[in-house]
C-alpha cells in the first residue's frame, strides 16, 4: 500500500506522513525532493508553478510510487496535490494507493508557515495553494481529515481510518476506500 498524505503547503503532510511512516516501519518520501531545480528557484522567488511545471513532478513521484508497488513495499509521500487531475494523477490505476488528504485551517496553515525556516516555499504564497486548490469531491478515492491537536493525534486518526477494528499499531496492508471526513 503506498499512503499519499495531501494538502496545501503548511498542512502538515510532510510531518504527519514522516510520522506516520516512522510508526508503521514504512519508507517515507517527500514530494519536494521530486521537484526539478527549476520549480523551486520559481517557487523560492515567490513564482507560483504552474500545471506544466508541476507535470514532470507528478510523474516522478507516479514513478516512485509505481517502484514500491511493483516491489510489494509499503510507503507514504507527503504530496500537495492540490487539483482533481493532481490526484488522479497520482492515484489512477493504483488501487494500492489510498489518498489522506489533510484539510486544516487557512489560519493555523498561516500561522505554520510564518514559523518554518530553512523551507523554500514562502508563506506569502499560500494564497497561491488556496486558489489553486480543488477540494476533494465524494466521487474521488480521498478521505479528508481535519487534523488537530499534536500531529501524533492526526496519526493515529489516519490509522484508524485506514484499518478500522485493527488496532492503533496496526501496519496491515488494505485499502480504505471513498471519501470520508474524519476529525481528530
Amino acid at each position: 500500500m503506498i499512503v499519499i498524505v495531501a494538502g496545501v503547503s503548511g498542512s502538515g503532510k510532510t510531518t504527519v506522513g514522516a510520522m506516520l511512516a516512522g510508526r508503521l516501519g514504512w519508507r517515507f518520501a517527500d514530494a519536494d525532493d521530486f521537484h526539478p531545480a527549476a520549480n523551486v528557484e520559481k517557487m523560492r522567488a515567490g513564482i507560483p508553478l504552474t500545471d506544466a511545471d508541476r507535470r514532470p513532478w507528478l510523474q516522478a513521484i507516479a514513478a516512485w510510487m509505481d517502484e514500491r508497488i511493483a516491489r510489494h513495499e509499503p510507503a507514504v509521500v507527503g504530496c500537495s496535490a492540490l487539483k482533481r487531475a493532481y490526484r488522479d494523477a497520482l492515484l489512477g490505476g493504483r488501487t494500492d494507493a489510498q489518498m489522506i488528504f489533510l484539510a486544516a485551517d487557512r489560519e493555523v496553515i498561516a500561522t505554520r508557515l510564518a514559523a518554518r525556516r530553512g523551507h523554500f516555499f514562502p508563506g506569502q504564497l499560500l494564497g497561491t495553494q488556496f486558489d489553486a486548490l480543488e477540494p476533494p469531491e465524494p466521487d474521488e478515492r480521498v478521505i479528508s481529515v481535519i487534523p488537530a491537536g499534536e500531529p501524533a493525534d492526526t496519526v493515529a486518526l489516519i490509522i484508524g481510518v485506514l484499518w478500522p477494528g485493527e488496532g492503533a499499531g496496526s501496519g496491515a496492508s488494505g485499502a480504505a476506500g471513498g471519501d470520508h471526513e474524519a476529525e481528530a
